[in-house]
């Protein structure tokens, strides 16, 4: 058994195949994922059920597994911002959601640069993350 909160084997092995600049998807339960996700990433079903999981349910534990540098969310196209980007900036502190239209977004996530590519059962609407994984710093005391 892990001390981490990540069990799930493969969302550990995607990360541990990634580096700095990859990218991970996490798709609300209306993402077109087998469509719209790169072709050589990992995808894993978390959509058991509806609301089963929940973005902000992997949000919460994979930004304690990997250092996020970028967050880029779909937005509408009426500008107006969907309320769970306040969600999302409580389990962000300190990075900014950069915004994306909808086909930017589908683009981007079908990018070579996506390792990994989760789909919940979310059902709130433009809940949906690209994330870019930033570097882990040298242990200053490791000499």
């Amino acid at each position: 058994m892990l001390k981490t909160r990540l069990l799930h084997p493969a969302i550990l092995e995607a990360l541990g195949e990634a580096g700095h600049g990859s990218q991970v998807l996490i798709a609300d339960g209306n993402y077109p994922l087998l469509t719209r996700s790169h072709e050589r990433a990992h995808r894993v079903f978390l959509n058991l059920a509806p609301d089963l999981l929940r973005v902000t349910d992997v949000l919460g534990v994979i930004s304690e597994a990997i250092p996020i540098e970028a967050a880029h969310v779909m937005t509408p196209d009426t500008g107006d911002e969907p309320p769970i980007f306040g969600e999302f900036r409580k389990l962000l502190p300190g990075l900014d959601l950069i915004p994306l239209a909808r086909f930017d977004f589908y683009d981007a996530a079908r990018g070579p640069d996506l390792a990994l590519a989760i789909a919940t059962g979310e059902r709130r609407i433009y809940a949906n993350l690209l994330l870019t994984i930033g570097v882990v710093p040298p242990d200053p005391s490791a000499g």
